[in-house]
């Protein structure tokens, strides 16, 4: 077999001890890997470079599509970016995959029977990290949710539970109240559990969700959320299943795609060889199985197993009565390479499929236009000089020119006309206009002469956002009390 180009990179902290003991296993097992390692992480950041990625590691990630990445550090404060929300945007990797799975009796849980796979869309939602300012009391954060995005991460959720033996996808959103945004995750979702019949589907409201993967996950085998829920509870079924430090991650895009651990660089570790490799490691083992090496996948999977339940543990999973022996990073590196070609006796052994057919990457999908009629326009202003009738008599005679002031909201509850008196306000306001003709069309001209007026009246307005209908149906939230 050919190797196979990769991009490595040590990373920070733990980083270079548990790539290095994570390599030399993947290696003893037979993967064949031509290796080209890169610089990132807090080195980078420290030569001035706030992206903490130098131009040449993205020449590299063009040539190899594989990028197995150890832990970096994300300085703190202001101006450094998430260099994992960077590769992962920039490069389309659209599908994030943890899996979550328990190893008792060997690691301690309350979960014995819990495999579970979260599937987490990557790129949008709240991770599109647009944050404004806009009062002085009042910040935003826009949560961006695409028809294209939510149909290719539903459908590779579905795709991998085929390619997988799953029974099951599960799709968690919080639709009752986000209605457009979650809801449009919902609808798709549904559209596209439509094409895989013999594949149970299922939708979760978060919240609810959140509690029964906590109290019974075996209730679920694949599930597929947005962006930051996906975040929360892919760490949060990890560390229900056994510990954060064995998860595994792949990052899938349709040009590239990045295998880490979920967890961080634990710079309080560094140098110690104390570090458990493993959740490094089944990201290895998840990009062989993706680069189509699966026989040394399975290999090295098995061999993980047979060393856990044999009782050779890390200090972060070592416990009396359990585990036999505490091994530092580099030895727990070689009792697994001792056990390659060996299976568990306890667990179960694992099986990939060696035909070199990986999952399908769904192509991003756009759906033909509709008819859009922009219909008002709400205004948001910053006023803090009295309350919603003091705001009301001011911008109402902003109307005119085809539009007229028909709402005020304060955080999304109407307060006008006929809020009630014990609604608490902040500076930060929405008054929708909408045509004085109900149903009539708005044009981008009436709407600037609107702004015109406005900062003609000293209204100080922050932003404005159109209110349009797509084939008839409203593409804009009510405020609440309406």
């Amino acid at each position: 077999m050919a190797a196979t180009p990769i991009t490595v990179a040590h990373g920070d902290g733990i980083g270079p001890e548990i790539m290095d003991a994570s390599l030399r296993i993947l290696q003893a097992a037979g993967a064949e890997l031509d290796i080209e390692t890169v610089e990132i992480g807090e080195a980078v950041y420290n030569r001035g470079n706030t992206a903490g990625i130098e131009a040449s590691v993205w020449d590299s990630l063009r040539r190899t599509r594989v990028f197995y990445k150890a832990p970096i550090t994300t300085p703190q404060g202001g101006g450094f970016k998430s260099l994992n929300v960077t590769v992962r945007k920039s490069l389309g990797l659209f599908a994030n995959v943890r899996p979550c799975v328990s190893y008792h009796p060997f690691v301690e849980t309350k979960h014995p029977n819990m495999d579970v796979v979260v599937v987490r869309e990557n790129e949008e939602d709240l991770y599109a990290g647009i944050e404004h300012r806009q009062t002085d009391e009042v910040v935003q954060c826009l949560k961006l949710i695409s028809r294209p995005g939510s149909e290719r991460i539903a459908r590779y959720a579905f795709e991998y539970a085929r390619a997988n033996g799953r029974k099951k996808v599960t799709c968690f959103t919080k639709d009752n109240i986000m209605k457009l945004t979650d809801g449009l995750f919902h609808k798709v979702f549904d559209e596209v559990a439509a094409d895989y019949p013999e594949i149970e589907n299922e939708h979760w409201i978060i919240d609810i969700g959140a509690a029964k993967l906590a109290d019974t996950p075996g209730a679920f085998d694949v599930v597929v959320m947005p962006n930051l829920y996906g975040d929360v509870l892919s760490d949060v079924g990890a560390q229900i299943a056994g510990s954060v430090g064995l998860a595994g991650s792949a990052n899938i895009g349709e040009h590239c795609a990045m295998f880490e651990a979920i967890h961080g660089s634990a710079p309080r570790r560094a140098g110690q060889d104390v570090a458990n490799p493993s959740g490094l490691l089944l990201g290895g083992v998840m990009m062989l199985v993706h680069i189509g090496q699966a026989a040394a996948a399975e290999q090295v999977h098995n061999a993980w197993l047979r060393t856990l339940e044999e009782g050779i543990h890390t200090y972060d999973i070592f416990a009396e009565g359990v585990s036999r022996q505490k091994v530092g990073t580099s030895a727990f590196a070689d009792a697994v390479i001792a056990r390659l070609g060996q299976k568990p006796e306890t667990l179960p052994a694992v099986s990939y499929n060696k035909d070199g057919k990986g999952i399908a990457v769904p192509p991003a999908v756009r759906s033909a236009p509709k008819a859009k009629q922009t219909v008002g326009v709400d205004l948001f202003v910053h006023w803090a000089e009295g309350g919603p009738q003091q705001l009301a008599d001011k911008v109402q005679p902003l109307g005119g020119n085809g539009l007229k002031l028909s709402m005020i909201t304060n955080r999304g509850v109407k307060v006008w006309p006929e809020g009630l008196p014990e609604t608490f306000c902040t500076d930060h306001w929405r008054c929708r206009f909408l045509a004085e003709t109900d149903g009539a069309a708005v044009d981008h001209g009436q709407i600037a002469a609107l702004q015109v007026r406005a900062a003609e009246s000293g209204v100080d307005f922050i932003k404005t956002e159109h209110l349009c209908t797509f084939d008839g149906e409203p593409g804009f939230s009510l405020g609440q009390g309406q």
